[in-house]
């Protein structure tokens, strides 16, 4: 069989990922400050771009309502686009008509679709959330020990040291270097580095500059001349202290019970994270994407957070003027690409907002139980059952869901917070969330008042069957060791010392 070059035209279908659609699945996946940052050095790059101020001409809308399921909890009515999201959609859409236009902007190619991108209380939403709460303007713990450092070293090398350690402190206090590593990338002698840390562990506050806990609380005490033998035999064995198993600890620090009651008293008086005390570095607000707001009617209405949508515009006026005035086609091309990257960006932005908003909806429909009875009505949830839900990619739920917030009357939640692994019933019925499963094994240890009353995993796995949830003994363990809920044993312990 004679092998010969030859042509051949065959028809296929398949997905091309675009640059534009990278673009905008790659909006999708960003926080609402990473978005900002993105606006703005497209504002700056593209001449066509402009910033709106929100008080543009915007179209009405009908405000669709979605319709409960049937034997929901409680009854739910949501808008899928409020009024004032709305407003911030348009404003993010709208293109200044130029008085005269000769050449049009150019097509971007259609909407995004983003179901085939992937296979690559009552709260006040304008007045109920501050985002300054969680902002900090006070001086930092780097700050403050850079400070102490000018008047510490006469040596600029000593100083050079210093202000290296310095910036290897995190926001506790604890120094997170190897200092051996440190000692040959800087070309330095042995016990040169050992000498600078010295000094720098005597500034304020103090304890500062500490490599492990032990050593933090000891600079503490030595500070206060209280750091004798049977203290330090102590800060030697924090790990029995932590498992309150305190016949042992008492034994290896060579005093009785009573004495040994003292000394931990005193130790807890101290500072194990001495640089919380100062603001750290970048004190960022988390604001949410979406309120979830109580509806007079009981149901919930859920809206887009307008303060956080980059508003931008086309200045269709300025393309028509330029391309009508240049005779060189050079700049005819280049404003094309602008004016076809501006439009493009509009509306991925545009899309990104209503998808956030179409996804945050079905979110609220699902756990409308959680919203109105708290965290043990929370359903079983996965990325899959939303995505059937609106029609969309699982992996484009996922992109929405990450790093996005929402804000209810019960507190700030990430939109992953609400998809739980599912927990089967005894009686087959319908099965219980992780997340209410959780939050039960809490409430029955946190009754425990007693030695006597601590429960072991399997007696809250009988338990736990009687309410109907069908659950493994290691499960529970695995539960109980994510809550930071000691075991059984270190709980009477704890119990018998009060």
């Amino acid at each position: 069989m004679a092998l010969a070059p030859k042509l051949q035209q065959k028809q296929a279908q398949g997905l091309t990922m675009t640059p534009q659609l990278q673009q905008a699945i790659k909006l999708l996946a960003m926080t609402n400050l990473e978005l900002q940052l993105f606006v703005e050095e497209q504002l700056e790059s593209n001449p066509l771009l402009e910033r709106g101020t929100g008080t543009e001409n915007r179209r009405g809308e009908e405000t669709p309502e979605i319709k409960p399921d049937e034997g929901s909890a409680q009854e739910l009515q949501l808008s899928e686009v409020s009024s004032a999201a709305i407003e911030a959609l348009d404003v993010a859409a709208d293109v200044l008509e130029p008085e005269s236009s000769p050449s049009e902007l150019p097509s971007t190619g259609g909407d995004i679709d983003w179901s085939k991108a992937g296979s690559g209380g009552s709260f006040n939403a304008s007045s109920g959330y501050d985002k300054l709460a969680n902002t900090t303007a006070e001086k930092t713990l780097k700050q403050h020990l850079s400070e102490q450092l000018a008047m510490a070293f006469s040596s600029d090398t000593e100083r050079m040291i210093g202000a290296y350690l310095i910036d290897q402190v995190d926001e506790n206090g604890y120094l997170q270097t190897d200092l051996t590593e440190m000692t040959h990338r800087l070309g330095l002698k042995d016990g040169q580095i050992e000498e600078v840390l010295k000094t720098l562990q005597g500034f304020e506050p103090s304890g500062v500059m500490a490599r492990s806990l032990s050593e933090c609380l000891a600079l503490q005490l030595r500070d206060q001349n209280r750091l004798d033998p049977p203290m330090q035999a102590l800060l030697d064995n924090l790990e029995l202290l932590a498992r309150h198993d305190l016949d042992t600890l008492a034994s290896v620090c060579s005093l009785d019970r009573e004495a040994l009651g003292a000394y931990i008293k005193r130790l807890k008086a101290l500072a194990p994270k001495p640089g919380l005390a100062y603001g750290s570095d970048v004190a960022q607000a988390v604001e949410p994407d979406v309120f979830v707001r109580g509806r007079p009617d009981g149901g919930w209405s859920v809206e887009l957070n307008a303060e956080t949508l980059p508003r931008v515009l086309v200045n269709a006026r300025y393309y028509t003027e330029v391309c009508s005035a240049s005779q060189d086609e050079d700049v005819k091309t280049y404003m094309t690409e602008c004016a076809q990257n501006a439009s493009w960006l509009v509306k991925s932005l545009d899309q990104r907002a209503r998808t956030i908003l179409k996804v945050a909806s079905e979110i609220v429909r699902q756990q409308d139980g959680f919203f109105a009875y708290g965290v043990n009505h929370l359903r079983p949830l996965t990325l899959k059952t939303i995505a059937e839900a609106i029609d969309m990619h699982e992996s484009t739920v996922s992109r929405v869901t990450s790093q996005k917030y929402m804000a209810t009357s019960r507190g700030l939640f990430e939109l992953k917070y609400f998809f739980s692994t599912s927990i089967a019933s005894v009686d087959g019925g319908e099965a219980h969330s992780a997340e209410s499963v959780k939050n039960k094994i809490k409430i029955l240890i946190s009754e425990e008042t007693s030695p006597q009353t601590v429960m072991s995993d399997e007696k809250i796995v009988r338990l736990l069957r009687d309410q109907g949830i069908d659950l493994a003994r290691r499960t529970v363990a695995k539960y109980r060791e994510m809550l930071g809920i000691p075991s059984s044993v270190q709980r009477r312990r704890i119990l018998k010392n009060k």
